[in-house]
Parts: C-alpha cells; structure tokens; sequence
C-alpha cells in the first residue's frame, strides 16, 4: 500500500453500528453561522469485486465496468462518518437527499487502494428558511481521480408560502422502461447497498421513523434508471446529474422516459417528476 495513505483510517463500513449512531445522534444548536467546513480522508484498501458484480446483477448492468451509481456506495459512506464527527451539529434521521452528481473518471487497478475524501459545507439558508448541506467526495487511486460525488441533503424545511411554481415540467421523449416496485425491493437494495435505513423497509418500521408508508430509496430508483438507459443506448453511463423530487412509495409502478437529443430524464410515479437529471453516456 503506498505509504501516503497508509496513515489514513479505513472506510467505515454501513454496519449496524454506524447506522444505529445516524439514528440517534442527538441535535446540538449552534449559533447561525458558526459551524465550519468540515473535511474528512480515509481508504479503502481494494474494490469489494464481489460485491460490485451482485450490485450489477441487482440492477441489470450489462457491461463489465464498476456502475456509475455504484460509487455512491462508497461516497455514502464517508458522508455519514463526516456527519458523525461532533463538529456537524445536527441529526442525520430525517436528512433529505434533495440531489445528486456523480462523475466517473476511471477504472482503478484492481487491488490499488483508494483515498476517499470529503468537504462538508453548510450552505446559506434559503430565502423560505430551509437548510442545506452539500457534501463534496473525490476517489483517487495514486494521485489519478476515480470518482467525484456531490450531494445535498436537506436539514431543515423552510417556511410554507404559496404555491411553488412545478419544475421539471412533464416527461419527454420516449418511455426507455418501467417497473413495479414490490414490497420487498427496499429490503433488497439494503442487501446491496448497506443501507437499511428504516423508511425503506416495512410499514412498521417506516411508520416508527413517522413516514405513512414505505418508499424506495432515490438511488435504487436512479440506478434503476442508469442500467436501463445503459441498456437501451448500448452506451455505458459516465456523468449524471440528478434532482430528487417526491418520494416513491413501495408498490409504486414507475416510468421512465429518456430524451436521447438532450441526454435528459424524468422519472414519474404517481403521475409526477419524482427524478429528473441528465446522463452522459460514452
């Protein structure tokens, strides 16, 4: 291992114990303003090959390469061990991913670690009030980067005015796939992916986190959409950009539509945009 980053801590894993820390992590209450940036650095020693091939069989990649959605696996988890240092004040039960930007740069070497580091910042609340931090990840193996990952999570709704004009606009292009989402698939994409947040579950479980009803997790439905856009070019995915929308109930039927002239998406369940981005496919 080279010896830059042999200092560095391992990667935590999405284990019960960081997951049962994200959910009861106590609020503190800064002072406006006060909380820094906040950065973080660890490795990961060798790609989970493994468990990259089931995460593709899961979705239906159909190219050998590591699945662009899948480097939020790992961006995933270097941004809950971020959160959990005390210099982030807030609970991390009940942040919204609001949206999401994944770049991939190359393959690694098999076997090569990799540096995973991240820059939290707390962005200005916005005019209604709302809260947002944005968490920047980059995966490099020997200097040369991998992967970039840049998310937004709510923390805080602003204020209700009137009626927000809709974004997004309705679907275009044509209907690239669709599916049904049984009750099982959160527990299936928790399998995958590690996150066994209790919204995505069961109805017990998501009505204990005060959720209605089960929903799926935004990025089952945006890898989802990847492989199947994957499919239906023959081109393999190497950037996108994504807004999530509404939530998707289990049960839910989805569709999605693709405007190949854009490189745009929408998503739609329950007759409304629940995702919309753009892809670049190579």
């Amino acid at each position: 291992m080279p010896s830059s980053i042999s200092h560095v801590p391992a990667l935590p894993a999405m284990g019960a114990g960081i997951l049962l820390r994200a959910l009861f992590k106590r609020q503190r209450h800064p002072l406006p303003g006060t909380m820094p940036e906040l950065s973080s650095a660890y490795r990961l020693d060798r790609l989970p090959l493994d468990d990259i091939a089931r995460y593709r069989a899961a979705f239906g990649f159909a190219s050998d390469r590591t699945p662009l959605t899948w480097w939020y696996l790992l961006a995933q988890r270097a941004h809950l061990a971020t959160m959990l240092a005390p210099g982030f004040p807030f609970r991390i039960a009940g942040l919204v991913h609001m949206d999401n930007a994944l770049r991939a740069c190359q393959e690694p070497t098999p076997g090569q670690p990799l540096l995973i580091a991240t820059v939290l910042r707390l962005l200005p609340p916005s005019s209604s009030g709302a809260l947002r931090c944005l968490l920047e990840t980059t995966g490099s193996s020997d200097g040369a980067r991998v992967f970039s990952c840049s998310s937004t999570y709510l923390i805080r709704r602003g204020a209700r005015g009137g009626a927000s004009p809709e974004e997004g606009g309705a679907p275009r292009g044509i209907v690239a796939a669709q599916w049904t989402l049984d009750a099982a698939a959160g527990r299936r994409y928790a399998r995958v992916s590690g996150d066994w947040n209790p919204i995505h579950l069961t109805g017990w479980s998501a009505r204990l986190m005060g959720m209605r009803a089960p929903i799926i997790h935004g990025m089952h439905t945006l890898a989802t959409s990847c492989a199947a856009l994957e499919r239906e070019t023959g081109k393999h995915a190497r950037a996108i950009d994504c807004r999530f929308r509404a939530p998707v109930a289990l049960g839910s039927t989805v569709a999605l539509s693709f405007d190949a002239a854009l490189g745009e998406f929408v998503v739609e369940a329950a007759g409304r945009p629940a995702v919309t981005g753009s892809i670049a496919l190579a």
